[in-house]
């Protein structure tokens, strides 16, 4: 079975759902030496396994797949309703009615499904952990299952239940936070900090997350005890990411500067590029994916109008650091 301490560079490229993850993005990290992951998020099962298939076409190294699991959540109807009223004007001046605020699992058992069939050298799960039992049919498999974890509590439960590797993600990360409970403010506790109370207490391979921008960075991640580090923001600017155009230009620009955690577009927590939207929606409620099936027309309404105040632009906190270039070249310069 797959061992994260065998990866010849001790990098992985972090799932980055909604269009960065591309099976070239992959297969060109994994060639590398380092790990690269698909990301399963908002696609169907069928998606899904045509990318793992042409992932491995184009490399015979590990290949990673990223699945959210999305727990029941009853959103509150009457804030729905009125984060839905207050979101009507940005819609009319973008010309697109509003999406149908909605709970589902993202195909949860399907894709649970799709991976013992295609058996990825790799699954991690985003949003919370796996029962005992599917965790070790995963194992039953040959594949290994790591789970993304933001907390110590975190950490040792998803050991408890058979985990066989951990992603810690720091809160400098982009895009979504990985932690369980969806009504939680986001922990704030440093990367660093936070491997050094996971990895003492736990007996898997710990993988560091959030804010990983340099070799410099991942050197002091290894030193801590984790395996890898794993990046996101640093191959948002890769000749093979499906990074769209305007959120590209956005990382390079004057403007947005900084970054922000929202949920103002999908109802969980998430860091992006700092916007007007962000600003004037800063009491959103909670609902996920309640808010990302709400916001969906009008996001995308903002990329294909260049609306960079409107739009969704993830990254983390070092995003400055980012830079174009072939994939390959980003994961040798992230390693130590």
């Amino acid at each position: 079975m797959f061992d994260l301490r065998d990866l010849d560079v001790p990098v992985v490229a972090a799932p980055m759902a909604g269009g960065p993850s591309t099976p070239a993005l992959v297969s060109a990290v994994s060639g590398a030496g380092g790990l690269g992951f698909l990301a399963a998020g908002y696609r169907t099962p069928d998606q899904v396994a045509a990318q793992v298939a042409e992932a491995r076409r184009a490399t015979s190294a590990p290949v990673g797949l990223n699945l959210f699991l999305v727990e029941p959540y009853a959103a509150d109807p009457a804030a729905l309703a009125a984060y839905r009223r207050a979101l009507e004007p940005e819609a009319r001046r973008h010309g697109v009615d509003l999406g149908t605020p909605r709970w589902d699992d993202d195909h949860r058992e399907a894709k649970l499904d799709l991976v013992l069939d295609v058996r990825p050298d790799v699954v991690s799960f985003t949003f919370g952990c796996p029962g005992a039992d599917v965790l070790a049919r995963l194992r039953q498999h040959g594949v290994h299952a790591m789970v993304t974890v933001t907390t110590p509590a975190e950490a040792r439960e998803a050991v408890r239940r058979g985990a066989a590797s951990l992603a810690v993600q720091g809160p400098a990360a982009g895009g979504h936070r990985g932690r369980w409970d969806p009504d939680a403010a986001p922990d704030d506790t440093p990367l660093l900090d936070l491997l050094a109370e996971v990895v003492p207490a736990v007996d898997v391979p710990v993988v560091a997350a959030g804010g990983l921008v340099d070799a410099a960075g991942v050197e002091a991640a290894l030193r801590l005890g984790a395996v890898a580090g794993q990046a996101g923001t640093a191959y948002l600017l890769a000749d093979e990411a499906g990074t769209n155009p305007l959120h590209r230009a956005a990382l390079t620009g004057p403007e947005p500067t900084g970054t922000r955690v929202t949920r103002a577009f999908t109802g969980r927590w998430a860091r992006g590029l700092a916007n007007r939207f962000m600003a004037d929606h800063a009491d959103a409620p909670a609902g996920y994916p309640h808010l990302h099936h709400l916001t969906a027309p009008l996001r995308a309404a903002a990329v294909a109008a260049g609306d960079v105040q409107v739009a969704h632009l993830w990254a983390g906190t070092g995003y400055r650091s980012a830079r174009s270039a072939p994939a390959a070249e980003i994961t040798r310069a992230l390693a130590p």
